[in-house]
């Protein structure tokens, strides 16, 4: 699918959330520059970190880590009452856990699910986060919403923020995205995903664009949102610390 009407070329990086048991993470990962990898909180083993980590090394794609509430039932989706030293725990925990098997650095941090969600609005809970990820992994960045909490509160912490946009998901007017209890929240078609792509390349502040690992046309959609970006000459990368 081919942009006429984009202004490009831009600099962009894709990410999927991955290690989740689904069954597309192979494909995936060949049309990604960056991954975040689920941490055995929300889903995720041992095996399937180690297994997931191979596979993105192989890939060529930069790894990062995807802590979420301990609540397999629910996915991580169902928001909690968790006080932020606990949640500060939690994260470190998760992040450290996955830095052990990578045996190096990680490239970056996002956070899973309702954990996301309610960091981008609550300081606390954004601030008990950034520590939590500056506690065992000051180097990596956080991917986080346009004017988050969440965003804010890693910049206070001194952690490099990469704005994150999500091209399968659908968005309030005021920037936050429709709760997935609403009817219209997910969007399915490829045609509207790849237009929300170039849309937010075009306003030229998200940095990462994701599509959810977990999705029935993941694969499908993020490959077209690739032939989309490249189709305008843009170049797919993930974002390096140094790069603003």
């Amino acid at each position: 699918m081919k942009c006429t009407s984009c202004n490009g070329p831009w600099e962009i990086d894709l990410n999927a959330d991955l290690g989740e048991g689904g069954a597309d993470d192979a494909a995936l990962l060949g049309l990604v520059t960056s991954c975040n990898i689920a941490c055995g909180g929300h889903a995720g083993s041992d095996e399937l970190m180690q297994r997931t980590l191979e596979l993105a090394r192989a890939s060529g794609v930069a790894i990062g880590a995807h802590p979420g509430y301990e609540d397999r039932e629910n996915f991580g989706r169902r928001e909690m009452n968790v006080s932020p030293d606990r949640l500060t725990d939690l994260v470190a925990r998760q992040v450290e856990k996955l830095t052990g098997f990578a045996g190096a650095p990680l490239h970056h941090v996002k956070p899973h699910g309702a954990l996301y969600h309610q960091a981008n609005r609550d300081p606390l809970l954004a601030a008990a986060v950034a520590e939590g990820v500056r506690k065992v992994s000051p180097q990596a960045m956080i991917y986080a919403m346009p004017n988050s909490q969440l965003a804010a509160a890693a910049q206070a912490a001194g952690l490099t923020v990469r704005l994150e946009g999500f091209v399968d998901r659908r968005y309030h007017h005021d920037g936050s995205l429709v709760p997935r209890s609403e009817a219209g929240a997910i969007i399915l078609t490829i045609n509207e995903a790849v237009a929300q792509a170039i849309e937010m390349m075009q306003a030229g502040v998200i940095k990462t664009i994701c599509v959810h690992g977990d999705g029935a046309h993941a694969v499908e959609m993020l490959r077209a949102v690739r032939m989309a970006i490249e189709s305008v000459g843009s170049t797919m990368r993930h974002q390096l610390r140094d790069r603003g």
